[in-house]
């Protein structure tokens, strides 16, 4: 009576190594431009929540924003903080900033600040974290909301 045994040749071995990182090498950076995108999402969505709130705030209070609109996302490990800025000649009567939380995973975000202001104009300023920079291009400022 003689045994058979089975195994994997080493040939074998290589070739489904080599298949599954060619999918590595595809699949991480798609998911993490998927995880981004979703970051920005949550980002410009809570900008639009926190403006309907200081829209329906008393005009003479003081505008900050409350526990849970003051980050986007609402719940869990916040990756922006969410600001009211005053009042200037062009914003309408306020804007509201959100600001990648440093560290974090989107704190070198080309994408950089997130701004919406009481005219409903979106901007985006500085590529690289909330420290500040130039506006980003209008191009990238339709990306970076989603308008695409």
């Amino acid at each position: 009576m003689t045994r058979r045994t089975t195994a994997f040749t080493l040939l074998e071995l290589v070739i489904a190594l080599a298949i599954a990182a060619t999918l590595a090498v595809f699949a991480i950076p798609a998911y993490r431009s998927h995880i981004a995108r979703a970051h920005r999402i949550d980002a410009a969505a809570a900008l639009y929540r926190a403006a309907q709130f200081v829209e329906s705030a008393n005009p003479d209070a003081q505008r900050t924003l409350p526990p849970g609109l003051d980050r986007a996302p609402e719940s869990g490990t916040a990756v922006y903080r969410l600001s009211v800025l005053p009042a200037d000649a062009t914003n309408g009567g306020y804007a509201i900033r959100a600001a990648p939380v440093d560290p974090g995973p989107m704190s070198d975000d080309a994408c950089g600040t997130f701004v919406l202001d009481a005219t409903g104009a979106r901007t985006n300023r500085g590529a690289g974290g909330a420290g500040g920079g130039g506006e980003v291009a209008a191009d990238a400022v339709d990306e970076c909301w989603n308008r695409r």
